[in-house]
This record gives structure tokens, sequence and C-alpha cells, in this order.
């Protein structure tokens, strides 16, 4: 099966996708404490749901990486990057230390502006979606 040019694109960021994911889960999972201090006060069972969280992140890395659940993979992934939306902002409006994160709006800033490229990534490494790079389809197949 011939392959093309972009599917090799979209399996490298598949794999960096997941192996930041992986990393997520794992700090999730070391360092619930630092974490704890990021999370907005109205999220019910904190300590419980970053224990899930991590849980999470490291399963839906390995899925975002096999055939049969990448798709829901990287939908999940990407709801899962706007839901953490509100602990980003506490972390950067509240100047919380998390070490080894700066904790200067050098960071905060792109960290921020990027969440939203987190989503996409997770939906076009995905398959999920083309855009912005949709594939054109005539009569006569893909061009």
């Amino acid at each position: 099966m011939a392959t093309a040019p972009g599917d090799r694109v979209r399996a490298a960021m598949r794999w960096i996708l997941a192996i930041f994911f992986a990393a997520a889960g794992i700090a999730h999972l070391r360092a619930p404490d630092a974490l704890l201090a990021i999370t907005p006060d109205w999220v019910p069972f904190a300590p419980q749901l970053i224990f899930i969280t991590g849980l999470f992140e490291l399963a839906a890395a390995l899925a975002l990486v096999t055939r049969p659940l990448r798709k829901w993979a990287g939908i999940a992934l990407a709801v899962y990057a706007a839901c953490v939306f509100p602990a980003n902002i506490k972390h950067a409006f509240d100047g919380i230390d998390i070490s080894p994160l700066p904790s200067s709006w050098w960071y905060h800033g792109p960290r921020l502006a990027l969440q939203p490229v987190i989503v996409w990534w997770a939906l076009f490494s995905a398959d999920v979606i083309d855009w912005p790079w949709r594939r054109r389809v005539s009569k006569a197949g893909p061009q």
C-alpha cells in the first residue's frame, strides 16, 4: 500500500504527541502535589482527578499510536487539552512555581497561546481532520 508524503509527517507528529502526553501522565502520577497547586478550586475531587488524568494520558498516548484506537485517542486528547486550559490559566496568572518549569511569561504566554495548537495537533495527527491541508478529491480520485 502506497503512503502519501504527509502520512510520514502525521506519524512523526503522532509519536511526538504520544511521548509528550506519556511524559505528562508520568508527571501526574509522580508529582501530583505540584499539579494540585495549579488545579482550580472549583474542580471536585482534585487529587483523584489528577491520578485519573495521569492514567488517561498514558492510555491515550498508547492508543494514539495504535491504528484501531487512533481516531478516538485523538478526539479524547483534543477534548482533554481543552479541559485542562483552566489549570494552565491558573498556573500563569497565579504565578505558581512548578519545578522545573519556568515561571515567567516567556513560558506562560506561548504555553497559553499554543493550547489551541495542541487541540489541532491531536486531531490532525490522528487523521480526524485534514485542515488546513485538505486533500482535494474529484470524480477522478485524489489529486
